[in-house]
């Protein structure tokens, strides 16, 4: 099965986020450029930061999904500076790019 992988990541991370996944299996994926939509009371949250300005990492994968996800979370998770949360989607089709 095809997935999405979406990885959000402070702003500055996005490489260090596809360096991980590559050594995990991906063979590329999309960076873009974001910002988060956080109250401004918020920003501060039990003692972390919250960066407004965000990249996400785009990823499609196949079966080694679970590997790159766990990778990205060990090396770059919610716990360091990235403050990276992942999340996959299936995907039902794909065209101008072979995942085989």
């Amino acid at each position: 099965m095809t997935h999405m992988i979406l990885a959000i990541c402070n702003n500055g991370f996005a490489d260090e986020v596809m360096e991980v996944a590559k050594k995990a299996g991906a063979r590329g994926g999309t960076i873009l450029h974001g910002r988060g939509s956080v109250q401004k009371d918020a920003l501060q949250f039990l003692s972390i930061t919250i960066e407004p300005e965000k990249e996400v990492v785009i990823i499609i994968v196949g079966e080694e999904k679970n590997n790159i996800m766990q990778a990205i979370q060990t090396e770059l998770g919610v716990g360091t500076k990235a403050h990276t949360i992942c999340l996959s989607l299936p995907v039902d089709g794909v065209a101008g790019i072979n995942i085989e």
